[in-house]
């Protein structure tokens, strides 16, 4: 069976090329010319050279393919280099799914996000908008819409090794999100799930006819606090941090200020979907993998720092 994987250079697109080429898929993969380096495992890649927009393409792409993964998302807007969320997470979207009805691919796995909704903020309804397009296609869709992932980025970046690299390493206090007034009560909580497991969970539906049409939210076993990653993280370096408590409202208006600067750490709305949290049950990723999640502890954070 031939998978094509749309978003494959990327800290998640190279966990599940690894998971399908060792489960014996072939892989063929859309590569943006000049990014051919990023590949993990070049020589065993079906390398189609193009981008979303171009959809002859994506359609040369899919061709002699039996399902294609569509697995592209940002977590910031560029405009200026067209990196934006209706671009990239909901047109590119378009044009896969026209491309794979029109080349005859019936099978089709979308990775979107938790917290997906209309209304929301641009990142949920693109995110959601994309898949309403893919349930109504008339392909066999599934979507996964994991929690905040974590795992070795393998020269990349994901979510502990950038809460390492600005709340731990650092020597000043780790900042506390909170919503509302009260710390105890507003803290942001989330359900942080190890990138093999979500990888398990892709290989698991693949050819699962059972799992068409459905959507999965994919959360690790443990409910955290924003203090208590932290606090993990600091823990696989032997460190303590002292924490600063500090109300969404207050950043959001910093935000507000300096939120067109391109460095500016948080936007508005990555504070708007913090504060509604993300938390996804256990018992899902259990069900679909045959194994308990795995958890963000010192054990599975230990890539940390190296």
């Amino acid at each position: 069976m031939r998978v094509a994987i749309i978003g494959g250079t990327g800290f998640v697109g190279s966990y599940l090329t690894d998971a399908l080429l060792n489960s014996g898929y072939s892989v063929s993969m859309l590569v943006r010319q000049g990014s051919e380096s990023k590949l993990r495992q070049p020589e065993q890649v079906l390398i189609v050279n193009g981008d979303i927009t171009d959809t002859d393409s994506i359609y040369r792409l899919l061709q002699a393919c039996d399902a294609v993964i569509y697995n592209v998302g940002i977590l910031r807007e560029v405009p200026r280099k067209g990196a934006t969320f209706e671009s990239t997470q909901y047109e590119g979207l378009v044009n896969t799914i026209d491309a794979a009805v029109a080349a005859g691919v019936q099978r089709f796995l979308l990775m979107s996000a938790n917290g997906a909704k209309i209304p929301g903020t641009r990142y949920q309804e693109t995110k959601r908008r994309a898949e309403e397009y893919a349930l109504k296609s008339g392909l066999d869709v599934t979507v996964f819409r994991p929690s905040v992932i974590f795992g070795d980025p393998r020269g990349t970046m994901e979510f502990a090794t950038q809460l390492f690299n600005q709340m731990v390493r650092p020597p000043i206090p780790a900042v506390s999100f909170f919503a509302g007034c009260d710390p105890k009560k507003g803290a942001v909580v989330m359900s942080p799930v190890h990138i093999k497991d979500v990888a398990r969970a892709f290989l698991a539906t693949l050819e699962n006819e059972e799992c068409v049409g459905k959507t999965y939210a994919l959360g690790g076993p443990e409910v955290l606090t924003w203090k208590e990653m932290v606090a993990r993280i600091a823990a696989v370096k032997g460190r303590r941090k002292w924490f600063l408590p500090m109300p969404i409202a207050l950043m959001r208006l910093g935000a507000t200020l300096f939120d067109w600067l391109p460095f500016s750490p948080v936007t508005r709305e990555q504070l708007t979907m913090l504060e509604e949290g993300n938390v996804a049950d256990p018992e899902i990723m259990q069900a679909l993998t045959g194994r308990e999640a795995t958890t963000f502890s010192i054990d599975y954070l230990n890539y940390l720092g190296k």
